[in-house]
């Protein structure tokens, strides 16, 4: 079976020089992870062909509309993820920042630990209902921070209200706001929902063991 799915987009974001697509049904309020796993049976990334919305890419707090199965691969770990229909995808209107606010997470972990990083074989453990690869945390500016790396590589920390450092150093995969730091902007605004989500297994030249999924900073929305 088939539906149109309705959600709001909070994650349009680098992916394989594709895009990871996400957000909220507004049937469900779960997190949906639009997939192309028959196009990209590696990791789900969607095409430019196949995202556009009236001409172009979809926005933060876009509602939209699209065909998905009622199921899609999980590559293992996830469990966010419907496979893309075809047919064309709809913009039905915009949510605001305070329609948000019900969905963001409130514990003290972002994506169940403190660290830069989950184990797939952590993942596989976790209850699929319970499992998270994807979430949304309400940040304030003066726990949210940014530097550039030796690669030129934009990066976010995130503290919680009490310091407590729950983002170390992610990397931001957020097309719109990397352009934006790279140009020299500072933002200005008190507050920011951030979008973390996982990538794919991977492991550096050094590594040892199981490659880990590392999280990234995927979307910022700004707001007063």
């Amino acid at each position: 079976m088939s539906s149109l799915k309705k959600i709001i987009c909070l994650a349009n974001s680098y992916k394989q020089n594709e895009r990871c697509i996400a957000g909220i049904d507004l049937d469900t309020g779960k997190w949906v992870r639009p997939i192309c796993d028959r196009q990209f049976p590696e990791d789900g990334r969607v095409p430019l062909r196949i995202r556009l919305v009236e001409g172009g890419e979809p926005k933060p707090l876009d509602i939209l509309e699209i065909p998905l199965d009622n199921k899609g691969n999980d590559f293992g770990f996830e469990s966010e993820n419907f496979s893309v229909l075809k047919g064309k995808w709809k913009c039905l209107g915009k949510a605001k920042v305070e329609d948000i606010f019900p969905y963001c997470n409130n514990s003290d972990y972002i994506l169940h630990n403190s660290r830069k990083y989950i184990y797939p074989s952590y993942l596989k453990r976790v209850p699929f209902d319970r499992r998270r690869t994807i979430e949304i945390v309400k940040v304030k500016k003066q726990n949210f921070s940014f530097v550039q790396d030796k690669r030129g590589k934009f990066r976010g920390s995130i503290k919680s209200n009490h310091g407590y450092l729950l983002l170390n150093n992610a990397k931001i995969t957020d097309p719109e706001f990397m352009k934006n730091l790279e140009n020299g902007y500072s933002p200005t605004a008190n507050n920011f929902l951030v979008t973390v989500s996982l990538s794919m297994p991977y492991a550096p030249e050094d590594w040892e063991g199981e490659a880990p999924c590392w999280k990234l900073i995927a979307n910022i929305i700004e707001f007063d």
